[in-house]
């Protein structure tokens, strides 16, 4: 499972109250994010629905209520009834998928925090391996951004606490403190083969979910941190911040790197900002009916609570036609991919950077007590073209690295089809030698990696120690570069990754009947693709390198 931190066990923003939609029900349209983590949620309040009449496994609750017996009467210390039950219930869910999961006061409460975009914690994103903590991500403009730890780090010791052996739940609460207070965390680089302390202050974190600024004359750039409450008027606010001082525009950079996710509806806002009205963003197929859902750009389907109007009705008409690229990478989950699969479908982007996350499940929310609840996997969710993205992600038209000499811990990413539990993608039956392949791939980069690491001199060492962690939109942003040449015409250096060029090479075809939009702006045509690396619209092309 893949935990944003504040820390905090579940990563995805959910709102306190449940969302009344006229065509969805009692059912509230909630937050996507990495197993984060990565989803794509469904809220169901109390009473809207009830699950289904089924015939209960007597012979299986018999035997669990004498194991709960037997515990109460002979375990060697006396043991709460509360604490018991809630461990049982957690290990019943968790062992569903990476992303289904109870929520205790503690989880739930901070689970509705994330939505505002304020917490109180470290700012990074975990999950678990091999035992230890590993560092999905910390989050931009954080202690633990600032700290200079880096996306695979692994966490062995929390003040000086072994992690291995604890639960996530532990670990998480023990990273957990009032704002001002310092936690000491035991780091393993992977990548420099060294362990080292690093001190991170608590600090209150308030998240800026969009961010703008002008690369060059001409162009744009809007980065999208997680999808919140106030992406979508925040990102309305600066397009037109944008479109006023380059009424010239000539492309858009859009980056969704690191990004976890958030809020589904704001996910689909944020596409419809740059699609033709009504178009398909995402839909969504599971078992109960309110899990068979098509959501279009329409106004009903990102307007949330604190709305008092369509936030995008003002937003200038030329982000429906500027060119645009997107860029990702790893760390780009579930609502980010949403909005990359959206506009590399309707043709309204090329993406550009590493194949993301692949997470294409959505969970439901239940309110079970009045501070408990239960996050089920319910659905899987599918781009415009009819295309599942679980184990796959969406593959970039473009491959590109972080770093301009390559991006030698690509070996160590953890992307959904590598958690053992993780659902199967329904729609390819090569999955497995798929999985197997990549494994291979990794495994020889992995080889690679030792063999550079052997040559390197100790002042190279050293530089790679002193390395600090992209920023990203700054001028020493080699893929925000790379998007600026694809824009402008210029060669674009791709990635060295052998599994980056892989994947993109071999992106899953599209459903033949599902809808895609030829061009910006157009109605869209059945079963159309766009040529491989080719750009929206007028934008001009370059060879790729």
């Amino acid at each position: 499972m893949y935990t944003a931190l504040s820390p905090t066990i579940q990563p995805n923003p959910l709102p306190t109250a449940t969302l009344m939609r006229k065509n969805l029900k009692n059912i509230g349209l909630i937050a996507a994010g990495l197993a984060t983590g990565a989803l794509a949620t469904l809220q169901i309040s109390a009473s809207a629905q009830q699950a289904a009449s089924a015939p209960l496994p007597l012979d299986q609750l018999r035997l669990f209520a004498e194991v709960f017996g037997q515990i109460k009467h002979e375990y060697v210390e006396p043991v709460d009834d509360k604490k018991l039950l809630t461990a049982a219930i957690k290990g019943m869910v968790s062992s569903l998928d990476p992303h289904s999961s109870y929520l205790d006061k503690t989880d739930y409460e901070e689970l509705q925090e994330q939505t505002k975009g304020r917490f109180a914690g470290l700012g990074i994103e975990i999950s678990s391996e091999d035992g230890l903590i590993k560092v999905i991500s910390p989050i931009e403009d954080t202690p633990a951004f600032r700290a200079g730890i880096r996306p695979g780090d692994l966490i062995t010791r929390i003040n000086d606490k072994p992690v291995r052996g604890m639960t996530l739940d532990k670990a998480v609460k023990q990273m957990r403190g009032e704002p001002g207070t310092k936690v000491t965390l035991t780091i393993f680089r992977k990548t420099d083969d060294r362990t080292f302390p690093i001190t991170v202050t608590r600090a209150l974190i308030r998240v800026q979910s969009v961010k703008m600024k002008i690369p060059e004359p001409g162009y744009g750039y809007i980065r999208i941190t997680s999808f919140q409450e106030r992406t979508v008027p925040d990102l309305a606010a600066k397009l037109q911040d944008l479109a006023r001082q380059q009424p010239d525009l000539k492309g858009l950079v859009i980056d969704l790197r690191n990004n976890g996710g958030g809020l589904l509806q704001s996910a689909v806002g944020v596409a419809g900002a740059f699609l033709p009205d009504n178009a398909v963003v995402v839909s969504t197929n599971g078992q109960i009916a309110d899990a068979k859902q098509t959501f279009r750009d329409t106004y009903d389907n990102y307007r949330l609570p604190s709305f008092d109007s369509d936030p995008l009705k003002n937003v200038p008409e030329i982000f429906k036609k500027v060119p645009i690229v997107v860029l990702t990478n790893a760390y780009s989950a579930s609502a980010s991919e949403i909005v990359a699969g959206a506009l590399q479908d309707h043709h309204r982007a090329l993406i550009v950077g590493k194949t993301t996350f692949g997470k294409g499940s959505v969970q439901t929310v239940r309110p079970m007590t009045a501070d408990t609840a239960l996050r089920l996997t319910t659905a899987y969710y599918y781009t415009p073209s009819g295309k599942s993205i679980q184990n796959q992600g969406v593959r970039p038209d473009v491959p590109v690295d972080q770093y301009a000499d390559g991006d030698p811990d690509d070996a160590l990413v953890t992307r959904e089809v590598d958690y053992s539990n993780h659902l199967a993608n329904t729609q390819d039956p090569n999955e497995k030698k798929e999985q197997e392949a990549r494994e291979s791939d990794r495994l020889e980069q992995l080889r690679i990696l030792e063999e550079q690491n052997d040559k390197k001199t100790p002042e190279q060492r050293r530089k790679d120690r002193e390395r600090k962690p992209v920023e990203f939109g700054s001028s020493d942003d080699f893929m925000l570069q790379q998007a600026l040449n694809k824009l402008e015409g210029k060669t674009v250096v791709e990635s060295k990754s052998i599994s980056e060029r892989k994947l993109a090479q071999n992106k899953p075809p599209r459903s033949a009947s599902a809808p895609v939009a030829v061009k910006p702006a157009l109605p869209a045509t059945p079963g159309s693709s766009p040529a491989s690396g080719a750009l929206p619209a007028s934008a001009p092309t370059a060879e790729s390198k």
